[in-house]
């Protein structure tokens, strides 16, 4: 981080800040309170000082429909696992979804191939009303699994929106995955219905994913119906499934049909999540309906400042906790964009294409991606019209420096650049952005209203301006209820609790700024440690990020005579070549901008960077490559093939 930054790169403009929802939810706390705060660290730490009061004004500002008030809104608080949230409360989920009707646009959805169609709020509910009519039908119940082998159209939100109206639980994956990954997932949870489609469009290229889809049915004894969404071919043949039916059939079997939505305790099971699942079998983290519910319409309408006005659009599949949170918009009245295919097909600019057609407010996306579209050259602020867009979410991996500098830079000036991060264990995020606050280079805005964040050294104590585990002091209603299969929770202890009993640590090493704001260093897990120096992986990636020779790369830790030496894989532009000029390069940038013990004692050039269907970079399966160690689930893998380089160099021999 250049600390010799002194001006922010983007401020607030006070009637931004006066406009705001977090400025009406302070009001409304002077109001009703009596409670004045002058400046965000204020709010927060009453927030996390009084959260069973901040998370009752948080229910009543975002107007959450229950038929049953709550008795407690916080029982246990000093137990973390334990806390118990909003007892006695009565809601549903897909309730708080739909509660908008009218002929406003809910949906508008494109695919790769130029595909349109859009779905408004009245629309939206009739379908679910039908599809949940037909879950019923099929006997799901509340508690049961309705599973989604699906991509980031309306039929999936439809088909997530019924189960959850019923009070059963959705689970989802992307139609990349591979049998074998899908099965690491959804045959633990034993889903009675199972939502697929016939296809997808992916760079250029039309996926036929029936006969996955077939293999699934045949190996999950749970699954009693199929339900087939046609995407890439108008009729499809079902008659080889046994017993399915076309997602419109099913629907139209129920036209007409009431909505009832189950009304569930806060704590009832909404979502099973995955774990990335490369270092074994996937754990399935199981996310209440209330606890998702409270906190992303906190996070939507405080921090990202969502308004029913707005068009929100997160570039994310439906085996990413990004699309559980971005459908959440609903809740808030917002029109949702969704897209599904590469991002960079037929050209580089095309998601930004999208974000002008759509007169996208709200536009979401992976730092992966910011970084690839700055080295591919484009500069939207010349040849886009982004008029609407006043925000830009970015998550998946820290933001660099660079980035950040690239977006203010090339696509605009006005814009609040929030990078956020948390992550599938919470289906939600322990620091983001905020209306009110500036945005300082590398640096995340600010720590989440009701999360009671600190950064603690390896002694347990809380440091600023100081490396260290992030950890969350007091519990928050959105922590997973539990694991699937994890009937002691032993593994939910382990994951989480382990390090410091009764703090939950998150696996993430980071630093508070002097501004209040937040740096990620990478994950605790892929930490390297030369000489007994910490250092995030992160903090590499962000100098490397700078040289434009480079299109992506990946660093570990490698054994090496009694200590750890860095190791850094680089991806190069097409015809370069890693001479010692470049390697030169690259260790002078790292040095200058860090410290010698960043500098990698080798680096390596290979073709690709192996990561997670999410996008996420696996340093501890190249770790375990690179030392002859077995790389445990390579199913949860985009790209499993890309490992094989990395097996047995003779560079690393040396």
């Amino acid at each position: 981080m250049n600390n010799n930054r002194t001006q922010p790169l983007w401020q607030p403009s006070l009637e931004r800040i006066k406009a705001s929802n977090l400025n009406r939810f302070a009001e409304r706390l002077e109001r009703k309170l009596g409670k004045r705060f002058d400046d965000y660290e204020s709010l927060h730490a009453w927030s996390c000082e009084a959260p069973d009061i901040f998370w009752a004004q948080i229910w009543q500002f975002t107007e959450i429909r229950s038929s049953r008030q709550w008795d407690a809104v916080l029982s246990d608080a000093d137990e973390f696992p334990g806390a118990r949230w909003f007892e006695g409360a009565r809601l549903n989920f897909a309730e708080n979804l739909l509660r908008h009707r009218s002929d406003k646009l809910a949906l508008i959805a494109r695919l790769e191939n130029g595909a349109r169609k859009s779905l408004t709020y009245n629309e939206l509910f009739d379908q679910v009303s039908e599809c949940a009519a037909g879950l019923r039908q099929l006997g799901v119940v509340s508690g049961d699994r309705v599973a989604g082998f699906m991509p980031n159209i309306p039929e999936t939100i439809v088909a997530m929106l019924a189960t959850a109206s019923v009070g059963a639980i959705w689970s989802s994956c992307s139609p990349d995955f591979g049998i074998n990954g899908v099965m690491d997932r959804f045959g633990q949870i034993e889903p009675k219905v199972l939502f697929g489609c016939d296809g997808y469009f992916y760079n250029g290229k039309t996926i036929d994913t029936l006969p996955r889809l077939k293999a699934i049915c045949s190996k999950i004894e749970s699954i009693e119906q199929l339900v087939v969404v046609p995407v890439i071919q108008g009729a499809v043949a079902i008659d080889g499934f046994g017993n399915a039916v076309l997602f419109h059939d099913f629907l139209s079997a129920h036209r007409g049909a009431a909505l009832f939505c189950e009304q569930l305790p806060f704590n009832h099971p909404l979502y099973i999540m995955y774990s990335s699942g490369t270092t074994g079998a996937p754990k399935c983290i199981v996310h209440s309906a209330g606890g998702t519910l409270i906190q992303h319409l906190k996070e939507h309408q405080l921090h990202v400042d969502l308004k029913p006005s707005d068009r929100l659009f997160y570039f994310t599949t439906c085996g990413w906790m990004m699309w559980n949170w971005l459908v959440s918009g609903l809740a808030s009245g917002a029109t949702l964009v969704l897209y599904d295919g590469s991002p960079f097909y037929p050209e580089a600019k095309s998601l930004i294409d999208l974000v002008e057609a759509e007169q996208v407010s709200i536009f979401g996306t992976s730092a992966k991606y910011l970084s690839a579209l700055e080295k591919a050259g484009v500069n939207p602020n010349k040849t886009h019209d982004l008029a609407q867009l006043r925000t830009l979410l970015s998550t998946g991996s820290p933001l660099s420096q660079e980035s950040f500098r690239y977006v203010y830079r090339d696509i605009k000036a006005d814009l609040c650049l929030a990078s956020i991060s948390g992550g599938t264990d919470i289906i939600a995020c322990f620091v983001l952005g905020n209306p009110w606050l500036p945005v300082w280079e590398g640096e995340i805005q600010c720590r989440g209203l009701g999360m009671a964040v600190e950064i603690w050294d390896d002694q347990g104590r809380a440091v600023r301006q100081q490396k260290g585990e992030l950890v969350c002091i007091k519990p928050f209603p959105n922590a997973p209820i539990y694991f699937w299969g994890d009937p002691h929770h032993k593994k939910y202890r382990a994951a989480y609790f382990e390090t410091y009993p009764g703090i939950w640590a998150q696996g993430d090493y980071g630093e508070i700024t002097a501004n209040e704001g937040m740096i990620i260093h990478g994950r605790s897990d892929a930490v390297l440690n030369p000489g007994g120096v910490r250092i995030g992986t992160a903090e590499i990636y962000r100098q490397v990020e700078k040289l434009s020779e480079v299109l992506d790369s990946i660093c570990i830790g490698q054994n090496w005579e009694g200590d750890v030496r860095v190791v850094l894989f680089v991806v190069l532009r097409a015809g370069l070549a890693l001479d010692e000029a470049l390697q030169a390069r690259i260790r002078s940038t790292i040095r200058r901008e860090t410290t010698p013990r960043h500098v990698p004692a080798k680096i390596i050039a290979v073709t690709d960077v192996p990561r997670t269907i999410s996008g996420k970079i696996v340093e501890l399966a190249v770790r375990n490559v690179v030392h002859g160690e077995a790389v445990m689930n390579t199913d949860a893998l985009a790209n499993p093939e890309a490992l094989a380089q990395f097996k047995d160099l003779t560079e690393l021999a040396i």
